[in-house]
């Protein structure tokens, strides 16, 4: 068989609650989607990718559909399911088997009737009910034969999506036996960069570290900070579009939402989180689950945008955020936004809370921007690749060794009682964050002043901005001293 050009995108919707984020999870073999009992939970549109046999594809989670909501989040929603069926070839209409068919699921049909998607109306929630009766009264939608599933047992899931995508076969059968050499598809490019396969897009530029080697991955970038301090307009902002709900409410993202775009020719994965509150503030479950996934993202990425609210005053919280990036040793990225509401003594006062209350995040590069007008957002990516190429950079031990030397001639380290540590050597012992191990006699008496003054003097030498970095010591024992 033909391998078929692009990935199919399947967009599952339906009203709220009825499961399309368990059958998301279930067709891509993850935990991606947050699901709880509990309306409303999904709000962005959430990609996947799947696979039913031969046929790969993209799976697509969207929030509970109100096609009739005239405002408020409920429309933004909508908007968001809206997109989604557009960019879909195939649209898999749920419904639930033990509410029955109400007024809003008439709504979604009537609009899903006059697409020109294929369109597959899967009654949910069925297991333990006799076939007839979970599907009898779902004919009145219009929709064609209903298909009886669960998505949580995995119940009929397998025959829908064989059906969904069967027309794929015929499509395969279609094409021509050869193709021409060297054919660049754009349909093709465009559904290899959205799913997050690159390799066949061509002059893509990668980042690459100090020793000039390129790094071969997309750069996983995690947008996070408090609530309401525009992370979802950076991203909307970024990709020219309105692909996540920005809405000026605390709290409107609750899951980690994975975007792939290029810029300049690089490759991203923009990671939208959920605000981080103050533990004693977050009292309902889904905001706690909600941090969970934002501080996985951290852990997952490789460059962390930490983003302030320059409208308030930088607050523990925002440096409670700063204090797990640090801890988990990411490439960090620092952006003030709001920016071109304040005037200059506004300005001035900001800047001295920074470096006052953030003073420990001295290696990270600081950007005041406007996500809104898109001011300064040039020069924050810039900063973020070089962000990546510094943690990944490759330090050559002869190089590191030289500095070292070279260091310690300028500035001997302290006396501990009658002996000075003695540092022989240096070498890289790892990656985001770079690790420097130095080796030598006595270093467990190396007090944490002198270790600030050797990362200093690295940092400077390889151009180490925007990364923490590791000093490990590591003595040599004397093997003539009894017990070692």
């Amino acid at each position: 068989m033909n391998q078929i050009a692009f990935k199919p995108v399947v967009a599952l919707v339906g009203r709220a609650n009825v499961g399309k984020s368990t059958l998301f999870n279930r067709l891509t073999r993850s935990r991606a989607a947050l699901v709880a009992d509990f309306s409303g939970l999904t709000r962005d549109r959430h990609y996947g990718e799947g696979r039913m046999g031969d046929h790969p594809f993209i799976a697509v989670d969207t929030g509970g559909f109100e096609p009739v909501a005239k405002d408020g989040i409920l429309l933004e929603m909508a908007r968001q399911t809206q997109q989604a069926i557009a960019e879909s070839d195939v649209v898999i209409f749920l419904v639930d088997a033990r509410a029955g068919v109400n007024a809003h699921d008439h709504e979604i049909a009537r609009l899903l009737r006059r697409t020109s998607r294929r369109v597959y109306l899967a009654v949910n929630k069925a297991e333990g009910m006799r076939f007839g009766s979970a599907t009898a009264e779902f004919h009145e939608l219009g929709l064609g034969e209903p298909y009886a599933i669960s998505a949580s047992h995995g119940d009929g899931v397998a025959d829908l999506i064989e059906r969904a995508l069967s027309y794929l076969d015929g499509a395969a059968q279609a094409e021509p036996a050869e193709q021409p050499a060297q054919q660049f598809d754009l349909d093709e490019a465009t559904h290899r960069v959205h799913s997050g396969d690159t390799a066949a897009v061509p002059n893509e530029s990668e980042a690459s570290g100090e020793s000039g080697e390129p790094v071969n991955h997309r750069i996983k970038l995690a947008i996070v900070g408090r609530p309401n301090v525009g992370k979802s307009t950076l991203i909307n902002t970024l990709l020219g579009e309105e692909r996540v709900i920005a809405f000026n409410l605390p709290g409107t993202t609750r899951d980690a939402i994975e975007i792939d775009f290029e810029r300049g020719g690089v490759g991203y994965t923009l990671i939208d989180t959920a605000g981080l509150r103050r533990r004693g503030k977050v009292f309902e479950a889904v905001e706690k689950f909600s941090v969970i996934k934002t501080l996985q993202a951290i852990e997952a990425c490789n460059v962390v945008l930490l983003m302030l609210d320059a409208q308030t005053e930088i607050s523990d919280q925002d440096a409670h955020i700063a204090g797990f990036v640090l801890e988990t040793g990411r490439a960090l990225v620092v952006a003030i936004n709001k920016w071109d509401g304040l005037d200059s003594e506004q300005r001035e006062r900001i800047q001295r809370e920074f470096e006052r209350k953030l003073r420990f995040l001295s290696f990270a590069t600081m950007h005041t921007v406007s996500a809104l007008k898109g001011q300064g957002v040039n020069a924050l990516i810039k900063s973020v690749n070089a962000a990546h190429a510094a943690a990944f950079a490759k330090l050559s031990t002869p190089k590191l060794t030289r500095e070292l030397l070279a260091a310690v001639e300028q500035q001997p380290p302290p006396r501990k009682g009658i002996f000075r540590p003695k540092m022989r050597y240096a070498h890289q012992g790892g990656q985001n964050p770079p690790l420097i191990v130095i080796h030598g006699n006595a270093l467990d008496a190396i007090a944490d002043p002198y270790r600030r003054y050797l990362e200093a003097r690295f940092r400077a030498a390889f151009k180490l901005a925007g990364t923490p970095l590791r000093i490990e010591f590591k003595s040599s024992h004397n093997p003539y001293v009894q017990g070692s």
